[in-house]
């Protein structure tokens, strides 16, 4: 069992990094393999439309987004983390959700589906908007026809949520612990 973590946060030791770590770091103490990747300082061009994809199997920009790809095929479940933007998902976040159409549409494959997905979401406050980010993140897995799952029994939310500083918030990352317990009970079942 393979689980990939992707830190969308432009800072690349913040807390949405720490975060996504803190997950893999207790997904391997459960004997699951993982892999981090950060989009801090990549370059990942936007999504145009153009359906190259569709056609080819290939995008049209050869960028970091082709190693972002080749994780997400490695993998059997993914984590995404994502800081709280004006109340929603960071642009990068959403530029390499964008940019994953590539999985589902050559020769209609869905390369994703089946998988094990969940969602790290880290703002300024406990209400700034982590469980919209959370469930743009969810959208985007159920796109892929994955399996969402959230933090799990006994908070059972959305997923995890981060507030403030990662390495401070007890019960975030309370969270993000539960939710990492809660993806790997789903690969085993």
């Amino acid at each position: 069992m393979k689980v990939l973590g992707i830190s969308s946060s432009p800072n690349e030791n913040g807390n949405t990094a720490y975060a996504v770590r803190y997950a893999l770091d207790n997904l391997e103490n459960d004997g699951i393999e993982t892999k981090y990747i950060s989009l801090a300082n990549k370059d990942i061009h936007p999504c145009i439309g153009c359906w190259s994809c569709l056609k080819t199997g290939k995008c049209t920009f050869d960028d970091y987004m082709a190693d972002v790809i080749d994780g997400m095929r490695w993998c059997d479940g993914l984590i995404i983390g994502t800081p709280v933007y004006f109340g929603l998902l960071n642009g990068q976040a959403k530029v390499m959700m964008d940019r994953c159409v590539l999985l589902r549409s050559y020769k209609n494959a869905f390369e994703m589906a089946g998988k094990v997905g969940a969602g790290v979401s880290c703002g300024a406050f406990r209400n700034g908007g982590q469980e919209l980010t959370l469930q743009c993140i969810h959208t985007f897995m159920m796109q892929h026809n994955m399996l969402v799952v959230s933090d799990g029994p006994g908070y059972s939310h959305s997923g995890a949520t981060i507030v403030g500083s990662a390495k401070d918030d007890e019960l975030g990352l309370k969270t993000v612990a539960n939710m990492a317990r809660n993806v790997s009970a789903m690969l085993r079942k």
